[in-house]
């Protein structure tokens, strides 16, 4: 990691404290000035406590309903009716599933469910799930508003030791993130921490998706990377983002399906993983927003 006192990156010439380096505001900054910085500088939306609360709401839905869905996730059912329940309990909740429609070509589901060698952005249909999967469930629901988002490994009865290493390392990669996180610590630690956890486990951590800022949008500044980089932006309270690590058996790299345009699978073919929490910073560390268990 670059040290204050070696030479910028962008090749300036100049120490990177001199050039590049980050600065948080002057603790004689309001709270007004802080949000204007990090928007104008950034482009990261520092949450006030209405929209916090909000986003809360969105996000514990976003938590009950992944819940539900993955207790549907068996040997025997398919993803469609996987998706069916997702979009019956949204419906249940007033809640709108933030995925339908999203981007283009629009994503045609309401959920994302990858299934072993997918990598992120699985589209449900009629495959069925059968004993020895895993499958990433990824639930965003748009809460009066306010965006939600998470995900979790379903593993279909006993999995290959392969396939079970990557949804442990992939677990274990998030949480350790998470737990370095509090005001003043670099944007660029997550993905360092989650790389050096995950490469000496035997792992690849993928490069091609990042987790990102969320709440007022479904997708919203910063990027999140999850290997080692230089966002060397400092944390500051009411920043709320995913960390989506995507843990892979073999190579990181991604392939994209030329037909649906959206689902990501290895290059190799081997299996992949990924678990996701959203984060509020706060004066004291890091509340996960999104509460569901493993």
């Amino acid at each position: 990691m670059i040290g204050r006192n070696d030479y910028c990156w962008c090749n300036s010439g100049k120490k990177w404290k001199k050039c590049h380096y980050p600065q948080l505001p002057e603790k004689k900054e309001n709270e007004i000035d802080l949000k204007k910085t990090y928007l104008k500088r950034y482009g990261i939306i520092i949450k006030n406590q209405k929209q916090i609360e909000g986003i809360k709401a969105a996000c514990k839905l976003a938590a009950d309903i992944l819940e539900e869905v993955c207790k549907e996730a068996k040997a025997g059912v398919t993803t469609q009716h996987l998706d069916d329940l997702a979009v019956s309990l949204h419906k249940k909740a007033g809640a709108i599933p933030a995925p339908l429609h999203y981007g283009e070509p629009p994503f045609p589901k309401s959920i994302c469910t990858s299934v072993n060698e997918v990598i992120c952005h699985g589209i449900p249909g009629q495959r069925i799930l059968k004993e020895g999967d895993i499958v990433n469930i990824d639930i965003t629901c748009i809460l009066n508003g306010y965006y939600g988002d998470c995900s979790k490994m379903v593993v279909i009865g006993q999995a290959t030791e392969g396939r079970q290493r990557v949804v442990d390392v992939a677990y274990e990669s998030l949480m350790r993130s998470i737990a370095i996180l509090k005001p003043g610590v670099l944007l660029s630690k997550i993905g360092e921490v989650i790389e050096d956890y995950a490469v000496p486990k035997g792992c690849s951590v993928v490069n091609q998706f990042v987790g990102h800022g969320v709440g007022v949008d479904f997708h919203e500044g910063p990027q999140i990377y999850h290997h080692k980089n230089k966002m060397h932006i400092p944390l500051v309270p009411g920043m709320i983002f995913t960390i989506e690590p995507m843990i892979n058996e073999g190579v990181r790299e991604a392939v994209i399906d030329p037909i649906d345009q959206w689902t990501a699978r290895t290059k190799d073919g081997k299996a992949s993983a990924q678990f996701e929490h959203t984060v509020l910073i706060t004066e004291a560390g890091a509340e996960i927003l999104t509460p569901w268990t493993r």
